[in-house]
This record gives structure tokens, sequence and C-alpha cells, in this order.
């Protein structure tokens, strides 16, 4: 027999947004939930962060990028006051990502956050966000971030290579990798949150942690692609994941490559393949190795990343 899905209105779980949603929000695996969805990896710097007479709900950061996002809640529907604040918040603290949730948007805030997408400059991202909540039967709600109104992804990514640096032919075909990654993973349904593509080398994915995150790679002077667990700041995290090696590499049934790196604040574990990605003609067999290899990394690390 099958639940009957309905709808929850917000309130019912959130009676007072700056205390409840906000604190619920600010926590690390709802921010990783928030981040799924957009395509970021979200780390907390502060809530109620001041700006002049104001503050914003939530200040945060990329975490592999170190891009500064705020955060406006808004458990209502889009009004003028908050969209000024949303503009006024990420002018402050020179953000690069604004985000803002809302329990719907109306049609002139969604133009203008188009609006605002198209015409600042490549750097600035805004985002309306519709938040959902959601029960089966009478299960425990289940959150659902929406999103109504987002960068033009292509276009941005567009103007930045053009604006910023001339693509030599390494650059462009590693963007046309990326892109054309993008499009097998996505027609073959996988979980991956994918990222804009750019045309560099590397390609990040999140596992739902500040601590570390997946990077894929494409090596045209060694002739190799690889997928690995990023580790930018925390030997703990890696030596803690070292204890646990033969487990690992049961789960993923493969021997990894340990690269603590003792003289740099980074840590790699990784595995890789020969492969030359000027033959065209084979990159859906390395599409297909790295969709592989990023979910099972995905699945196993992210478990025991999250209990560190």
């Amino acid at each position: 027999m099958l639940g009957k899905l309905k709808k929850i209105d917000l309130r019912k779980q959130w009676k007072n947004e700056p205390s409840q949603f906000t604190e619920w929000l600010s926590l690390e695996e709802n921010l990783a939930l928030l981040g799924d969805e957009i395509g970021i990896e979200i780390k907390l710097i502060q809530t109620e962060a001041s700006v002049g007479r104001y503050s914003v709900d939530l200040l945060a950061e990329e975490s592999n990028t170190g891009r500064k996002i705020i955060i406006e809640n808004q458990l209502e529907y889009t009004d003028h006051d908050h969209l000024g604040k949303v503009i006024t918040y990420a002018s402050g603290y020179d953000a690069e990502i604004a985000i803002w949730i809302v329990k719907d948007v109306r049609e002139e805030h969604k133009q203008a956050i188009d609006w605002l997408n198209d015409h600042t400059d490549e750097k600035l991202n805004f985002f309306a966000i519709k938040m959902e909540l959601w029960q089966i039967n009478d299960s425990p709600y289940a959150p659902k971030f929406h999103i109504i109104a987002k960068p033009n992804e292509w276009k941005k990514s567009l103007k930045e290579a053009i604006g910023q640096i001339i693509l030599t032919d390494t650059k462009t075909m590693q963007l046309d990798f990326w892109n054309k990654f993008n499009e097998y993973v996505e027609s073959k349904g996988s979980k991956l949150r994918l990222r804009t593509p750019r045309p560099q080398h590397w390609y990040d994915l999140s596992i739902g942690s500040s601590n570390a995150h997946l990077s894929l790679t494409i090596n045209t002077k060694d002739n190799n692609i690889a997928c690995e667990i990023y580790i930018p700041d925390s030997k703990k995290v890696y030596k803690t994941l070292y204890k646990i090696k033969d487990k690992i590499e049961k789960e993923l049934n493969t021997e990894l490559e340990w690269m603590e790196l003792p003289l740099k604040k980074a840590s790699r574990i990784k595995i890789s393949k020969d492969a030359d990605i000027g033959k065209v003609d084979s990159w859906d067999e390395y599409f297909k190795w790295l969709k592989t290899w990023a979910e099972n990394f995905r699945k196993v690390f992210s478990k025991y990343i999250k209990e560190i």
C-alpha cells in the first residue's frame, strides 16, 4: 500500500524564523542539503552577522574556494524589503553568492533576481529558493529546497572564460570535457550534485561535509584521470580515515593511494587510471569511470567523514 504525500505549512515546524529556522539551517547537515541543491559546498561562518544597523541571518563561505555567501531567510512570500536586504547584505560582505530562502516567490521578485543575474558581474550569483516541507502519512517532516531563480550558469561560465582568460587549446578541451561529463552524468540519472564546468583540470563535488570533498581530475601531461577525497585543512580527518584504511578499501574493493602530505595543509586519498584525454572517442569510457568512482567514494567516505 502506498502512502499519501502531503505538503506541510512551514509554520507548523518553525513558528519563529530567527530562533528556530535559522538555527536549524545553520546545522552542518542542513547546510549540506541546501548546498547539494544549489551545487556548492557551504561552510558556516556566523549567524546573525552584523551589517550596519541590520544583521544577515547566515554568513557563510564556499568550502573549497572561500567565496563569501549570505543567506537571508523569509518564511513568507517575497517582498521588496527583503529583496533590498539581500542586496545590502551581499554588498556589505562583498559576497559572491546571495541566497534568499522563502515560502514562495512572487513573479516580480523572480524577475528581479533574474535581472540581477543577467546584469551584474559574472562573479555575483543570486538564488531565490522556495522552502518546502513534505510528509508521508504520519512520517517525520522532510525538508525540500526548490530553486525558483538562479544564475544562468552557462552564460556566466562563458562570460568568465572570455572575460578573464584567453582559452588555450588545453583549457578549451578541459571545459569541453567537463561540460560533456555533466551531460553524461545527467543522462544516467545519477544522484551526484553537478557543478558549473570550468576550464581547469579539476572538478569538485560535495559529499555533504565541510571537512572534505570529492575531486575529479584530468591530467593531460601524465595522461591519467583520477577520483579523490580532498581534505583541505584537517590532518585529524585524514588520520582517522587512515586508521580504517583496510575497511574502506574492502568496501570499495580496491587499493587506494593514501597521501597525507605532511608538509602541506591538505591531504588526499585517490584512485587513478591511465587515460589519453586527447582521444575524444574514449571520453564516454572516462566519463563512466569517473562517475562510477565518484558515486562509490561518495557512498563510502561520506558516512565515515560525517562521524568524525
